[in-house]
């Protein structure tokens, strides 16, 4: 009986998961819609009198990302304070809700990613993100990659959509 042979383990490709870098800590959110003085207006007092007593330590490994759900205008100095009393618990902390929290998150995995290690590569980035709206994540891999791979790829190993391919005179 002949042995069946995975080509697509067996042909080198690297496969980029975007799951791979979501963060470990969890999440938590700060909405500052829960401060607002009918639910219209900040009022720094009343801010300052919540800051004091919040329990801070509650975000203490965590990851804090701070937003506003009422249409409101918030004062930068509210995300300043809020990012102050956070600093000394949190492990990051991020302006927007999580979805938006764990898109910059993961940015700055990307950002962080050596180059060296895919150069003259064959890479499929995985398709099946389970990040909301994850665009922004494929085009911040794609420019990053693009200038060193020698293919880059969408989907999944065993079927994807080529996106760049190196020319022959390009790899002299």
């Amino acid at each position: 009986m002949e042995e069946i042979t995975n080509k697509v383990k067996n042909s080198g490709i690297i496969t980029i998961d975007l799951t791979d870098y979501l963060p470990q800590n969890e999440i938590i959110e700060i909405d500052l819609a829960q401060n607002l003085w009918q639910g219209l207006v900040l009022k720094e007092k009343d801010f300052r009198t919540y800051i004091a007593e919040e329990n801070w330590a509650k975000f203490q490994g965590k990851i804090a990302t701070i937003f506003c759900s009422a249409d409101a205008i918030i004062p930068t100095w509210a995300y300043m304070l809020v990012a102050s009393s956070l600093v000394d618990y949190a492990t990051e902390i991020y302006v927007g809700n999580k979805a938006e929290a764990t898109i910059k998150y993961v940015s700055k995995q990307i950002e962080q990613l050596n180059e060296a290690d895919f150069s003259e590569a064959r890479v499929v980035i995985k398709g099946c993100a389970a990040i909301e709206n994850p665009e922004t994540l494929f085009l911040e891999l794609t420019t990053k990659l693009r200038p060193v791979v020698k293919s880059l790829m969408y989907g999944e190993p065993c079927s994807t959509v080529p996106v760049y391919k190196k020319k022959k005179e390009e790899t002299r």
